[in-house]
């Protein structure tokens, strides 16, 4: 797991372009802590950097920039879970091989099968390739945009880097993406493709961008091939817990130490107790707790760790601990979030215990139907039969719940998403900006979704929004850079790419059942305790609401410019009548636009 960077620009000379890629790598140092490396390529005048955090092959011989029979080059950030498997075929068809990593594989790969081979990667994957003898670079991102990848098409060359931190690096002055607060207070993150900054993009996942050297055209393409569908008889509980063992047993693939995020739910605890089936060695827990006992989950998590004797770390996170570290984790953030702070906790301890990746339980509850969202298809398909002038009318309603029926009356299905999970409506964000309504309204109905969402309906659906937006762009980039703040790779087997397939092919009666992520609990219930299961969930939070009601600087009035709407929501959350992660939000708008 690293970090990555390029400059591909004819307009800079070589100690320009040197220079350029030192600094994005250096802007994201935290995410490789392990070593840097350095290329810069001559005869067409552009530079790739890289920042390691080894895991497979610890030697030299993984060091990046990599070369293969010095006409292919790859930075590459990410994991390659099937690469054994794969490189058996490679060595088949003739190929040989310097080290024992990952990417190496991928080089080779490349050269046997071009551009298919991207999707016979099975992990999670950001990378830049060159190509010699093409002249042309390859950026790669994973099928399930685990890994970020940001690039900037300029000056008839591309700009590209892990993180949108880096881009500010080589020019401090780079101009901000105009929307990228509107879409913060609509959403709570700025969803992909867009970013803080002017021109700088995220890469779809599943897609490649081929940049052709010699005349500066560029293309994006899905590297993605039809999945199979199962046959109706399949028994959907035997061929998940197939799938999501096997997930599990690569993930643990590690040249360095490894654990499992432990919070004492289905899915962390399903995790720990596979690995503890397929792991030769003791496996290392880590969980969090706190002095509030209502959010403490130490009593579920006790009944894993003595279930498979794991090597336990667990640690009591304070209200002193979250003032003390507070604006460090506001120097990590890569872009604003409203839900980053927890997995930034979470990671530090995991680098304290000496590990350097740990299994996260993230993707089960998209995937399978664990929130609270699910229920709720059939209330959208009938609020959506209401005249739109009565829909749009709801934003006058008392209670954001209620306010949020509004997002019903847009012609777009993301609509539908912010019905779930949306933030402020538009006319709150209007006064908060100071932008007209019908702006935020535009931008909306032109927000672009994959045309895939609108063949389903039901908890596919509601499964699809959870993925493709809540989860793709909240939790997969806070678990991102928070956990690469501290040198820590995470690892996601519920989004292996065999294990999704296999998932969404089932019907939707097979896939979901009455009781959230009942196909889960139905495959592992030989090993899973009842007392996991079987309880009202609870998701892994923190005190948050009591925490930030000490956090001066959130509640001083004179951070908010003599904001009209801003004042009246501190108000609200000074009374109790404002969940936190709405005032941190706005408070996160003021903050940034006064630190820059």
């Amino acid at each position: 797991m690293c970090r990555i960077a390029g400059i591909i620009d004819k307009n800079l000379n070589q100690l320009e372009l040197e220079d350029g890629v030192r600094k994005m790598c250096t802007a994201m140092h935290k995410g490789g802590p392990d070593g840097e490396g350095y290329q810069y390529f001559n005869e067409l005048n552009f530079a790739f950097g890289h920042r390691r955090l080894s895991l497979i092959d610890l030697s030299e011989n993984g060091a990046q920039p990599m070369n293969y029979e010095n006409k292919l080059w790859i930075t590459f950030n990410g994991e390659i879970y099937n690469y054994l498997e794969l490189k058996a075929d490679l060595v088949e068809k003739g190929c040989t091989f310097k080290n024992q990593t990952d990417t190496e594989v991928i080089l080779a790969g490349y050269k046997i099968y071009g551009t298919s081979f991207f999707n016979a990667l099975s992990g999670m994957f950001a990378f830049a390739l060159f190509d010699s003898s093409l002249g042309k670079t390859y950026l790669v991102r994973d099928s399930a945009g685990i890994k970020p990848l940001y690039y900037c098409k300029a000056n008839e060359g591309l700009y590209f880097a892990s993180e949108v931190k880096a881009f500010k690096a080589i020019n401090s002055q780079w101009a901000e993406n105009e929307d990228w607060k509107i879409y913060f207070l609509l959403f709570g993150f700025v969803p992909e493709p867009y970013t803080t900054l002017k021109n700088v993009y995220s890469l779809s996942k599943g897609h490649y961008l081929c940049l052709n050297h010699y005349n500066s055209t560029v293309e994006i393409i899905s590297f993605l091939a039809q999945k199979s569908v199962n046959s109706s008889d399949t028994n959907e509980a035997l061929l998940i817990k197939e799938k999501l063992d096997k997930a599990v047993e690569r993930h643990l693939i590690s040249d360095a130490p490894i654990g499992i995020f432990l919070s004492g739910g289905i899915d962390s605890s399903l995790l720990s107790l596979i690995a503890h089936q397929k792991h030769l060695n003791k496996i290392k827990t880590v969980s969090i707790n706190f002095q509030e006992t209502e959010f403490s989950e130490s009593v579920y998590q006790d009944i894993i760790v003595k279930k498979i004797d794991s090597e336990h770390v667990s640690k009591i996170v304070t209200l002193a601990d979250f003032e003390k570290n507070i604006d460090r984790i506001f120097q990590d953030m890569d872009q604003p979030s409203n839900d980053g702070i927890n997995s930034w906790f979470v990671n530090e301890i995991a680098s304290k215990s000496g590990l350097k990746a740990v299994l996260s339980g993230i993707g089960a509850d998209e995937i399978f139907g664990g929130y609270p969202s699910f229920k709720r298809h059939g209330m959208i398909k009938l609020l959506k039969k209401f005249p739109r002038f009565l829909l749009k009318s709801a934003k006058y309603l008392p209670g954001d719940k209620l306010k949020r029926i509004g997002f019903l009356a847009l012609k777009n299905p993301v609509g539908e998403y912010l019905f779930l999970r949306g933030f402020y409506t538009s006319n709150i964000v209007s006064k908060l900006l100071g932008v007209p309504e019908e702006k935020i309204n535009t931008l909306l109905e032109n927000y672009k979704l994959d045309p895939a969402v609108d063949q389903l309906n039901a908890e596919d659906r509601i499964s699809w929004f959870e993925t493709n937006v809540y989860m793709q762009n909240q939790l997969l980039k806070d678990t991102d850079y928070m956990s690469m703040a501290h040198g820590i790779e995470v690892r996601v087997p519920f989004l292996d790419k065999e294990l999704l397939n296999a998932a969404t092919s089932l019907a939707t009666e097979k896939r979901f059942k009455k009781q959230p992520k009942g196909l889960l609990i139905e495959a592992y219930k030989n090993i899973l305790p009842e007392a996991i299961w079987n309880r009202q969930k609870k998701g892994f939070t923190f005190p948050f609401q009591k925490w930030f009601f000490s956090y001066e600087p959130m509640l001083t009035e004179s951070n908010y410019s003599a904001n009209e709407q801003a004042l009246k929501l501190v108000k609200q959350f000074k009374q109790g009548k404002l969940h936190w992660s709405k005032l941190f939000a706005v408070y996160q708008i003021f903050h940034r636009a006064k630190k820059g």
